[in-house]
């Protein structure tokens, strides 16, 4: 006990620095395991609802409580001159995929008009490469006409990316356009249509169309934050052990002088 008094009353400065450095290290390091646990949780809900009932979006006006993050089919006519390509979407990655995950791309956002509803049911179609070359050239997409029948998983909104600034002005409707993020509720206002209040991202797979849908699981990530805590609490650990061993030698140089 007189060892470690002596370490914290003669050396208060490296005391509290070295305090300093483990608070934040452990808070960092249990921070990083709370947003792995979130992760886990929040796929494990998800397994959970994708086992219920599989809607149909022409079968009633459903809502986003109701139908958030479930199975849903919806049969109608795709609008491809109202689509709408969200930039910046970084290549999805399957589990235990090993593609460029650094490639960046474009999510296609495209209005489908249900079948015997009055309504349009927007859809994350898939993922597309940019052209490096040409930023504003959009990639070449194929679209089934008429009559389609898709399968995908209700979302509230395609997933958000940093914006500086938002444009103003008017919007050339009736012609795709480039965006970087998407707002169900202002397309809405902007055509004129009635809406689902969610997206649904196409499950389908294997259809040759120039899109990927091998989405990425919601777990991807998780070992990235284990990794992330592992170093906050090796950080902490360091900190506390240079305090230790820093004022052990000190310690050891008084004693010797004092003989």
């Amino acid at each position: 006990m007189n060892i470690f008094y002596n370490l914290v009353t003669k050396r208060i400065v490296a005391t509290v620095s070295a305090l300093l450095v483990v608070a934040i290290g452990c808070a960092a390091g249990f921070w990083q395991l709370s947003r792995a646990n979130e992760k886990l949780a929040l796929a494990e809900h998800l397994a959970a609802r994708q086992q219920m009932t599989i809607l149909n979006a022409n079968a009633q006006d459903w809502s986003l409580e109701e139908a958030n993050q479930r199975r849903m089919i919806a049969r109608g006519t795709y609008l491809p001159q109202s689509s709408v390509w969200l930039d910046n979407r970084p290549r999805p990655l399957p589990a235990g995929g090993s593609a460029n995950a650094a490639q960046s791309g474009f999510f296609l956002m495209m209005p489908l008009k249900l079948q015997g509803v009055d309504q349009i049911l927007w859809v994350n179609r898939g993922w597309a490469p940019r052209n490096n070359e040409d930023r504003e050239k959009l990639p070449l997409v194929s679209t089934r006409e008429g009559l389609v029948s898709i399968e995908g998983i209700v979302f509230p909104h395609p997933g958000k990316v940093y914006e500086l600034g938002k444009k103003i002005g008017d919007v050339a409707i009736g012609a795709p356009r480039i965006e970087q993020n998407f707002e169900l509720e202002r397309e809405g206002q902007w055509h004129h249509w009635v809406q689902s209040p969610f997206i649904l991202r196409e499950i389908e797979v294997g259809i040759e169309d120039g899109l990927l849908r091998e989405w990425a699981p919601l777990t991807m990530g998780v070992d990235r934050h284990y990794a992330y805590a592992f170093q906050w609490f090796a950080l902490a650990l360091s900190g506390f052990l240079f305090w230790l061993i820093s004022g052990l030698i000190q310690q050891r140089k008084r004693g010797d002088k004092s003989e």
